[in-house]
């Protein structure tokens, strides 16, 4: 958003977040979501006009062990936030939402119209989320966005990269630098390869699609309500990116099939459709960008 000319100011408890990430100019405030005032704060002294939130607990085993705390940093304190902008007058707001909240649906394609079923509590805080954002948008005249990301890799930049170890791509460079192969979660589904298909899709591409939101909010707050998939409409198999990783490293990426987890459904692919059609986005990278540019993040962070 700063690089296409967006004012904006973060506001961020740092409880994982790096200032040193922030582009120059942009103003941090630390403080929770949780915390009223500090929002009520901000958003006076910045004129906020617009809220992207995109604070959130994201890891779907935690949650299933601290639902509480995820109910309250997820629900609550989107409740909060939702609270102070309505105060304050704000007439644009975007989430970031998660296609967690589809939990295992059957069929080729997922559209946003497909019946939403969360498997885990995170994927409950982010349905609960979106119909909070369209209740508060209804009622106080707010142009609203919800995004559902499918499942996110790569990296805008090498010192942008992720610096957890919890998504396919840094597990499988977690274990193929220590010399160990990388494990497959079952490998008996019912796909092409027996093994689970997702959609990929590139880090600077939900960027783009949050900006491509926001200009629809900050052009047509008035009739804006959009629930929309971030996703390529691509299946790609665990296999399929082991090949790719293995070319782009140039490392032995063969897998070692285990039991499958609990609750992977075989086939979770977005229909990218809809957000064409409503904001003119589509993805521009494809999986070998996406394991190229996490591949030289995970390089900088673990040199040899």
């Amino acid at each position: 958003m700063a690089a296409d000319g967006i004012p904006v100011v973060v506001l961020d408890d740092l409880s994982t977040g790096d200032p040193a990430r922030l582009p120059e100019g942009v103003t941090l405030v630390k403080g929770s979501t949780l915390d009223r005032e500090v929002l009520r704060r901000v958003m006076a002294e910045h004129e906020v006009e617009g809220v992207l939130h995109i604070a959130a607990k994201k890891q779907v085993g935690e949650s299933v062990e601290q639902p509480l705390r995820y109910y309250r940093e997820n629900v609550e304190g989107l409740r909060v936030v939702l609270e102070a902008a309505a105060e304050a007058g704000v007439r644009r707001f975007l989430l970031s939402s998660s296609a967690a909240v589809y939990g295992m649906p059957d069929v080729e394609t997922v559209t946003e119209d497909t019946p939403c079923a969360p498997m885990s509590p995170y994927g409950e805080t982010k349905l609960v989320g979106e119909w909070l954002v369209r209740a508060t948008g209804r009622a106080h005249g707010m142009g609203t966005v919800s995004l559902r990301y499918f499942n996110v890799a790569g990296a805008a930049t090498p010192e942008l990269s992720d610096p957890g170890v919890f998504n396919l791509v840094p597990m499988v460079f977690e274990r193929l630098t220590e010399g160990r192969a990388p494990l497959v979660f079952g490998a008996d589904y019912p796909t092409e390869d027996g093994t689970c298909v997702r959609d990929y899709i590139h880090v600077a591409d939900v960027a783009d699609a949050h900006v491509a939101a926001v200009r629809r909010l900050r052009d047509r707050p008035q009739d804006t309500e959009l629930v929309l998939n971030i996703g390529r409409g691509v299946g790609v198999s665990v296999r399929d990116m082991l090949d790719v990783i293995g070319r782009v490293t140039g490392l032995d990426a063969t897998g070692e099939v285990v039991a499958r987890r609990a609750g992977d459904p075989a086939r979770v692919v977005a229909s990218a459709e809809r957000i064409a059609e409503e904001l003119g986005w589509t993805a521009r990278y494809d999986v070998e960008d996406m394991i190229t540019s996490a591949w030289a993040g995970w390089q900088l962070r673990h040199p040899a």
